[in-house]
């Protein structure tokens, strides 16, 4: 009973300091909001208005309809030329992105049963994943518009000169299957990147609030003092743990619905998952996040250490080896082995897969485990530390 009557006071108590101490709300709510905004528009793995630049130095029709579904293409920024010498200076000076060079000849070879019309597609390599989607655009496009040349009873054999994994070719001969693929992509339909980056981002914010709400706050408390007069009450180590985790383990909640609503409300993200759901992920992780910023609070004792600590061992591995930007399976061994045992990295799953899919449990409750796993060592060190204090 008495035990009961300690741990509702401690409780009180540091939810009246949340409500008195601005600091707490401005990391729960004002500091998300901001991140959200800073990702949320800067961030985008869609390439739009690439800059390509069409070499036309073939006259017949064929190539100037080509050059023409490019130009209608809201994908690209078109700049024609008649020469391809004028647009190479161009994409070294970081001008263009694309050149498509449609040589002498290319009309003629697309009228003559069994010869390949030649095109050559370069892209800059320089930033290898935009050029890759320049190049898969621009392939897809010439695709389109063969096979639309091809349904209007006109050959359209073309093949590319330089590029490999170009290959368009021979789409007209008899002795070559007609092969017609139709891509479909599950999930993302549209294939927005902003649906698939934004839960991450969410996953990062969350590491990010729950490790600094109680590493800087109980830093705080170190610098004030008001700590060493909580070790002397007859408080236990327990109890003391559970005061501090309570209140904000309901803060951190409460900001994850609240950033929830930022997503779907401010960003137009639909959410296919329950609200129960997020729930029993966002509390199995806060176990994670908030005791890793209590270890941190009862080593560093000083605001500025505790928030550089919180700022390398949660924002920073959350964000690089987490899934949410670099696919763990193409990660070198030690990375992937440090990412096993990253709370973050389960978090991404969950949410990525609420988001985009709903309630697939299957995929859910393994990474749900493992955060418990992970979340009671965490509390476990947290619980070790404060005792290790008490003594």
């Amino acid at each position: 009973m008495r035990r009961g009557r300690r741990l509702w006071a401690l409780v009180r108590k540091e939810g009246l300091q949340i409500v008195r101490d601005p600091s707490s709300i401005v990391i729960a709510f004002a500091l998300p909001l901001l991140l959200l905004f800073l990702f949320g528009y800067g961030i985008s793995l869609d390439a739009k208005n690439i800059r390509l630049g069409v070499a036309l130095e073939d006259g017949g029709w064929e190539a100037r309809d080509l050059a023409t579904a490019f130009q209608g293409s809201s994908y690209f920024e078109l700049q024609a030329s008649p020469a391809r010498q004028e647009l190479f200076p161009l994409a070294a000076a970081d001008e263009l992105k694309c050149v498509l060079v449609i040589p002498q000849g290319f009309s003629a070879a697309l009228r003559t049963p069994r010869r390949v019309a030649p095109l050559q597609l370069a892209a800059d390599g320089t930033f290898p994943n935009t050029g890759s989607i320049a190049q898969n655009y621009s392939l897809e496009l010439i695709s389109q518009w063969a096979s639309a040349l091809e349904a209007s009873g006109r050959s359209a054999n073309i093949a590319d000169a330089n590029i490999t994994n170009a290959n368009i070719a021979n789409a007209s001969r008899a002795d070559v299957p007609w092969v017609k693929v139709e891509p479909r992509f599950w999930y993302n339909g549209e294939m927005e990147s902003r649906r698939a980056v934004l839960p991450g981002i969410l996953a990062i914010i969350m590491a990010l609030i729950g490790t600094m709400l109680t590493s800087l706050v109980v830093a705080r408390e170190w610098e004030r003092g008001t700590m060493e007069a909580l070790l002397s009450t007859p408080a236990g180590a327990l109890e003391l743990l559970l005061g501090k985790f309570i209140p904000y383990y309901l803060l951190a909640v409460f900001s994850t619905f609240f950033n929830l609503g930022v997503v779907t409300g401010l960003f137009g993200i639909p959410f296919h998952g329950s609200l129960l759901a997020l729930f029993c992920v966002t509390s199995l992780f806060m176990l994670s996040a908030l005791g890793q910023g209590l270890i941190i609070s009862t080593v560093a004792k000083n605001q500025y250490i505790a928030s550089f600590a919180a700022l390398m061992s949660a924002f920073l591995p959350a964000a690089l080896l987490s899934g949410f930007v670099f696919e763990i399976g193409a990660m070198p061994p030690l990375q992937r082995a440090v990412a096993t045992v990253l709370p973050a990295r389960y978090l991404v799953t969950c949410l990525s897969t609420l988001f985009l899919v709903g309630d697939v449990w299957g995929v859910l409750l393994p990474n749900m485990l493992k955060l418990a796993a992970l979340g009671t060592f965490f509390m476990g060190a947290a619980l070790a530390g404060m005792r290790g204090r008490l003594d």
